[in-house]
C-alpha cells in the first residue's frame, strides 16, 4: 500500500513544528509528511490560505493539516473538511482552510473535532497544532473513520474570508494588495482580464501606472512601469506588472523588493490605469 500523504503549514517558525511531526510519527510512522511552509506571516489568516490555494493542489490526495490559529484556545471551532477529490483538511474553523477546500472538488462535508480519543491525552489551550491537529490528521491518515471526528458542521455555517475584489471604474481597476511574496512581489486582486476590461489590451511594453493613495501617514505613490510577459523583460532593478503563476496582477521588480523599495502592505488600496 502507498504510503499516507499528509502535509503540513503553519505560521510556527522553525522549532514547533518538527514537535507535531514527532506526534504525528508516533501514530502513523509510515507517514509520507510534506512541509510545505511554516514561515507564514504570523497571526495572516489571509496570507495561509494563500499558501494552501498554491500548494495544495499539486499534493496528493491525502489529509492536510494547516494551523494559522490566533484565536486558539477559545470558542472557535476545530474542524475537518472532506472534499470531493478526496482529502481531508484540518484545521481552524477562521476561513483559512475553505478556499483550498473549495479548489479541491469543493467542500463534501464538515465535521467538529471532538472525539477525545483522537487527541493527546492533554489538550492545552495554547499548542492545537500538537494536542488535536497533529494527531487527529495522523489518525485518519492511518484509516480511522472521517465520521469518528465528531459531529456535522454545517457548510454554510463554516467563517469565510471576505476576499478582495477588483472594480473597473472610469478608465481603470480599482484593486488591492493580497498578498507579498517573500521575493517582495506584490499581488493584486484582478487577473489580467479585468485590467484589459478596464484599460484595453496589454502588450509586453505597454506603459501604466499603479496609483496608491496617502494612507495611514504614507504619502501617495505613483509606480510608472510596463506590462511584461517575464521578469527578464525588463532591465535588471526596473519594475514590471505582469501575469503571476495563478493567473494574478502581480507588480515586481526585476532582481529586487518591489513592496520592500515603495513600502507597501497586505491590504493597501490601489489602482492601475494607463500611463
Amino acid at each position: 500500500m502507498a504510503r499516507p500523504v499528509i502535509t503540513f503549514a503553519t505560521d510556527f517558525g522553525p522549532a514547533a513544528p518538527a514537535v507535531c511531526r514527532g506526534v504525528m510519527f508516533g501514530i502513523a510512522p509510515d507517514a509520507n509528511i510534506i512541509d510545505i511552509s511554516h514561515q507564514i506571516p504570523r497571526y495572516s489568516i489571509r496570507d495561509g490560505a494563500g499558501t494552501l490555494v498554491f500548494a495544495l493542489p499539486h499534493m496528493p490526495v491525502g489529509v492536510h493539516v494547516a494551523v494559522v490559529d490566533p484565536g486558539v484556545g477559545t470558542d472557535r471551532l476545530a474542524i475537518a473538511i472532506r472534499t470531493g477529490r478526496g482529502d481531508v483538511l484540518i484545521g481552524p474553523d477562521n476561513g483559512l482552510l475553505v478556499p483550498a477546500a473549495e479548489l479541491l472538488g469543493g467542500i463534501v462535508e464538515v465535521r467538529s473535532i471532538e472525539n477525545r480519543d483522537l487527541m493527546l491525552p492533554v489538550v492545552t489551550s495554547s499548542f492545537h497544532g500538537r494536542d488535536i491537529f497533529a494527531p487527529v490528521a495522523a489518525h485518519l491518515a492511518t484509516g480511522t473513520p472521517f465520521d469518528s471526528v465528531g459531529p456535522v458542521v454545517p457548510i454554510d455555517r463554516l467563517v469565510r474570508i471576505v476576499q478582495p475584489v477588483a472594480t473597473v471604474r472610469d478608465g481603470g481597476l480599482d484593486t488591492s494588495i493580497t498578498d507579498i511574496l517573500i521575493f517582495g512581489n506584490v499581488t493584486f486582486a484582478g487577473t489580467p482580464a479585468d485590467l484589459e476590461e478596464a484599460i484595453g489590451p496589454v502588450a509586453p511594453g505597454r506603459r501604466v501606472a499603479v496609483e496608491f493613495e496617502a494612507t495611514d501617514g504614507r504619502p501617495a505613490i505613483r509606480e510608472e512601469t510596463v506590462w511584461a510577459e517575464t521578469f527578464g523583460g525588463v532591465p535588471v532593478g526596473r519594475s514590471l506588472l505582469m501575469s503571476d503563476s495563478e493567473g494574478r496582477l502581480s507588480l515586481a521588480d526585476n532582481q529586487g523588493n518591489a513592496a520592500g523599495r515603495l513600502g507597501l502592505a497586505i491590504d493597501r488600496p490601489a489602482r492601475i490605469v494607463s500611463a
